[in-house]
C-alpha cells in the first residue's frame, strides 16, 4: 500500500522514486489529451457553448473535432516532452518524499504511518516539494499546449532561451503562489480519500487477499481523483492564466487574451467577466483526466513497487497489497 507501514516490506528511496517515475511517465502518455483539452478549455475567455459564435471550444467532442481538422493528432501530445519531464520528476520527488515523511512520522510521533488525516498532510507536503522543484517544466508544458499554428516555440530549447532572454527567470515560476495554494489540498485529498477507499474495500470485502488488488488500486484512485480535483479546480483555472502571462501574441486565434497582475486580479477578473463558471471551465475533461490519471498512477505504482520487492527477494511475498 501506498506510504509506510511498519508490518509490511516497504520499499527504499531509490525503489520509490524508481516506482514514481515510471507510473508517471507510463500515466502521461495515456492521459495527455485529456491534458490538452483541459487547458485549452481553461485558457478561453469565451464561454464554452455552441450559443456563443465567438466561442472558438463549445464541448468536448466539439474540441476534438476542431483540434485534428486544425493541428492534426499530433495536437493532443503537444508539450509531451517538458510533460513528461514533469511527469517523471514529480512522480520521482513526490512518492519518495511521501515514503519518508509517512515512515518520520511513525518514527518520531505517536501517529499512525496508515493513518488518513497522516496521509492527508504527508500527500499534501509533498506535493508541494515536487511541485517547487518541477514547476519550471510545467509552465513550458502549459504554454507548448497552449499554442496553436504556427508555433510561438518550435522546441524545448527555443522555448527555454525565448523565455529567458524575453520574460527574465521569473518567468519559469509564473502561477506558483496558485499551485501550491492548489496543490497542498489537492495531493493531500488524493492520497487521504485513496487511504480512506483502500481500508473501506478491506471492510467490504475482508477475505479478498491479492485477487483483484490491481483494479482495486485503479478504482480507488480514480475516485480519489475526482472528488479532490472537483473540490481544487478554480485554483487550477487561476494557475494555468497566470503561466501563460506574456504568451498573449500566441493565443489570438483561440479568441479574447487577458492580462493578470497577479493571483487575486486574476481572481478578480475572472469572477467579474465569466461569472462562477469561469472557475469551473474545463472541468469535464479534467475529471476525466484525474480518473484516469490518478487512478492510473496509483496503480501503476503500487505494481511497480510489488515488482521492485519482488525482484529484490524473490521468496518475498513483497509488499502487503492495499
Amino acid at each position: 500500500m501506498v506510504g509506510y507501514d511498519p508490518e509490511a516490506r516497504s520499499v527504499s528511496s531509490v525503489e520509490a522514486a524508481a516506482a514514481g517515475s515510471a507510473s508517471g511517465l507510463v500515466t502521461r502518455v495515456l492521459v495527455s489529451p485529456l491534458d490538452v483539452l483541459k487547458i485549452r478549455f481553461q485558457l478561453q475567455i469565451e464561454q464554452l457553448s455552441s450559443r456563443n459564435p465567438t466561442a472558438k471550444y463549445h464541448s468536448i467532442l466539439q474540441a476534438v473535432q476542431c483540434i485534428l481538422r486544425e493541428e492534426g493528432l499530433g495536437a493532443f501530445w503537444k508539450g509531451h516532452v517538458p510533460a513528461q519531464f514533469l511527469s517523471i520528476g514529480y512522480g520521482a520527488v513526490q512518492f519518495v518524499a511521501f515514503e519518508s515523511l509517512t515512515e518520520l512520522v511513525h518514527n518520531v510521533t505517536s501517529y499512525s504511518a496508515r493513518g488518513s488525516l497522516v496521509h492527508l498532510v504527508c500527500g499534501g507536503l509533498a506535493a508541494c516539494t515536487a511541485t517547487v522543484a518541477v514547476q519550471p517544466v510545467d509552465t513550458l508544458r502549459t504554454r507548448f499546449a497552449a499554442q496553436g499554428e504556427p508555433k510561438i516555440y518550435p522546441n524545448l530549447r527555443h522555448a527555454v532561451v525565448t523565455m529567458y532572454q524575453q520574460e527574465g527567470p521569473r518567468a519559469f515560476y509564473r502561477g506558483l503562489t496558485p499551485t501550491l495554494i492548489a496543490i497542498f489540498p489537492y495531493a493531500g485529498l488524493q492520497f487521504f480519500f485513496y487511504n480512506i477507499l483502500q481500508q473501506f474495500s478491506e471492510w467490504v470485502v475482508p477475505a479478498g487477499g491479492k485477487k483483484g488488488g490491481n483494479i482495486k488500486n485503479l478504482v480507488c484512485g480514480s475516485c480519489a481523483g475526482i472528488v479532490s480535483k472537483t473540490l481544487t479546480y478554480p485554483l487550477d483555472v487561476v494557475k494555468k492564466r497566470l503561466q501563460v502571462g506574456g504568451f498573449e501574441h500566441a493565443r489570438a486565434a483561440f479568441g479574447q487574451v487577458r492580462t493578470y497582475r497577479g493571483f487575486r486580479d486574476c481572481m478578480r477578473q475572472i469572477m467579474r467577466e465569466e461569472g462562477p463558471g469561469g472557475f469551473f471551465k474545463g472541468l469535464s475533461p479534467s475529471l476525466l483526466k484525474a480518473a484516469f490519471s490518478t487512478g492510473l498512477i496509483f496503480f501503476w505504482y503500487e505494481l511497480f513497487c510489488s515488482l521492485l520487492c519482488a525482484l529484490k527477494s524473490p521468496d518475498s511475498t513483497g509488499r502487503k497489497e492495499g
